[in-house]
């Protein structure tokens, strides 16, 4: 049977398609809080350097107007695939008004990953088609590097300014800055944004941004998302979450709630994209924004700014639970609570958080770049803890068995299929795995998880989500996700090795790190086993990102445990190191 969201969930509005997603953030017609009213959007969490939301209305105007002049991109001229440009970056206050002024000018942008190397960023830049790319100066070399060999002009590489704790004396060797092209656009005519052209159905076909997503084939993946995708999802938890917020200012005795919020994870990665930038924006929030994490000045940034909702990863909820007598040196009582996704919380994890804050409401999601984020979400009132909640108005969800067949009762595990309005386009560039993933049924169009979850009823009587396996095998280091066929590729090419599986194992401090298990070829079998370890990994370091490294080791095995059909079983070789982990204990 199909799952829906719960009895108390209130109706979804209209989703407006017909608007950019600049023009559905910045016009009050469309349900955002009042601008006048609003917090600053984004403040530096390092300098306390921020704009009001009336002042970051302003500078995307001004940003498009010399982007236009800069880039030749018209507003009401030509398709969105003319007009792409890269963002490689930290966390900046002005991530933001890039995005927004590129969607006001009808482009794209394409968010990258700011742990890439220059060969992963390269790959994205040239796969996107991005004209442009706007970085930072701890980025720099990097993105010099990747873009060589790309039609990329060093002209057309632009500079995010950051603080000066993290530029370290770093100097700008003459690129635009996003600074200077905003104080440019103050010279030059206004441009009417692109969506006053569009017609119905615009904005769900046009997209707005590409994000890359690791997927089980290997290189990563360019995911369409559309205007209406962004729009959707923002409308679905701000509906979703309505009552929470109801109940905040009935405690209060006041009739406008606004929050502070913490903004340290990645804006590149679709959970900070839209949770932290988008929604908060438009509930009038702030995110206090951190370019790295850092444990003594994530405290001190709570305390610093009251923060009321955290936004984390389970690491850095571990940490946390690991670090109480540092945690007791800072004031963190302005917090409410806490949101967490992009990997299982545990149980035993939040009832250690909730030992040492009680009265903080720990509560978890569940959502991937193809849905646009958040697919089900736990509310302060229905908190159970190692759930992913209630599915979030709009959500229609069925959990299916291997063999197609629809699960019609609660606690059976199965894929989860995703129905919803931010379910996205596609994959650019390929076909294939558009029509692997999202499904087209007599009920409409899902997206196939490849997450095994099982649907239950809470103790409050409501429907929750727990993910219990993954399909997709995916490893999901500090959040970001390692796709295990991208590293066999790679490990194939070193000649000592023969065959190899890559699986992810627990790690307290990352969540879960890569391990490799290797048959070494034939003309390495003498050789030192200590030595070829060090050189597998070694070779990995040189050419993947820091998140993709062997953190878990290398192993050598006599073969490779397969099916008959010659399918990897990977489930059995996890199942085996975490029985074997187990009985060890956590080293990692």
């Amino acid at each position: 049977m199909p799952f829906n969201p719960p009895s108390w969930t209130p109706q979804l509005p209209d989703i407006p398609d017909s608007i950019s997603i600049e023009t559905f953030m910045f016009d009050e017609n469309y349900g955002r809080h009042p601008l006048g009213y609003s917090k600053s959007p984004f403040t530096d969490g390092l300098t306390g350097k921020t704009y009001s939301t009336l002042e970051v209305k302003e500078r995307i105007d001004h940003l498009t107007r010399a982007l236009s002049k800069e880039l030749g991109f018209k507003p009401d001229e030509g398709s969105e695939w003319d007009k792409v440009v890269g963002c490689f970056s930290l966390n900046t206050i002005d991530y933001l008004t890039l995005a927004w002024a590129m969607h006001r000018l009808g482009g794209i942008l394409t968010c990258a990953n700011a742990a890439y190397n220059a060969a992963e960023i390269e790959y994205q830049l040239k796969d996107s088609g991005a004209k442009a790319v706007f970085t930072c100066l701890p980025l720099l070399n990097t993105t010099m590097t990747a873009t060589k060999n790309l039609n990329i002009l060093k002209e057309r590489v632009y500079i995010l300014s950051m603080a000066p704790q993290m530029t370290q004396g770093i100097s700008n060797p003459g690129h635009k800055t996003l600074d200077d092209f905003v104080e440019a656009g103050t010279k030059l005519p206004r441009l009417e944004a692109s969506d006053r052209t569009w017609s119905a159905g615009d904005g769900a076909k046009r997209t707005a941004f590409l994000c890359y997503s690791s997927g089980t084939s290997g290189l990563p993946k360019g995911v369409m998302i559309s205007h209406k995708n962004v729009i959707a999802n923002v409308l679905q938890l701000h509906t979703h979450e309505a009552p929470t917020r109801q109940k905040i200012k009935q405690e209060l005795g006041i009739t406008e709630y606004t929050e502070s919020c913490l903004g340290l994870l990645p804006f590149s990665h679709i959970y900070g994209l839209i949770v932290i930038c988008h929604l908060s924006t438009y509930r009038g929030d702030e995110a206090v924004v951190l370019p790295k994490y850092d444990f003594k000045l994530l405290l001190e940034t709570i305390q610093k700014y009251k923060l009321q909702m955290l936004y984390l990863v389970p690491p850095m909820i571990i940490h946390l639970t690991k670090q109480k007598d540092t945690c007791s040196q800072y004031d963190l009582s302005s917090v409410r609570g806490l949101f967490t996704g992009a990997a299982p919380l545990g149980k035993e994890t939040a009832n250690d958080l909730l030992d040492m804050y009680p009265t903080w409401a720990i509560r978890q999601g569940y959502g991937l770049t193809e849905t646009c984020t958040v697919v089900c979400a736990t509310v302060p009132a229905d908190i159970w803890l190692g759930s992913s909640g209630s599915l979030v108005p709009g959500i229609t969800a069925k959990v299916m068995t291997m063999e197609g067949n629809e699960i019609t009762g609660y606690d059976q595990p199965g894929e989860l299929w995703v129905k919803s309005p931010a379910v996205v386009l596609g994959y650019l560039h390929n076909d294939k795995a558009t029509k692997e993933t999202f499904v087209e049924e007599s009920d409409g169009r899902y997206m196939r998880s490849g997450d095994e979850a099982i649907v239950a009823k809470s103790p409050q009587g409501y429907e929750h989500v727990f993910i219990v396996d993954r399909i997709k095998e995916l490893i999901k280091v500090k959040g970001m996700q390692v796709a295990p066929a991208e590293l066999e590729a790679h490990l194939l090419t070193h000649p000592a090795v023969n065959d190899c599986v890559v699986i992810g194992i627990p790690s307290d401090r990352e969540g879960e790190v890569p391990k490799a298990f290797v048959v070494k070829a034939p003309g390495s079998i003498e050789e030192s086993d200590v030595l070829l370890k060090k050189q597998i990994m070694r070779h990995v370091e040189q050419h993947k990102s820091d998140h993709k490294r062997l953190r878990g080791g290398v192993e050598f095995i006599d073969a490779v445990p397969k099916s008959p059909s010659g399918k990897i079983l990977r489930r059995l070789m996890r199942d085996q190191e975490k029985e074997k982990m187990r009985k060890q204990g956590p080293k990692l």
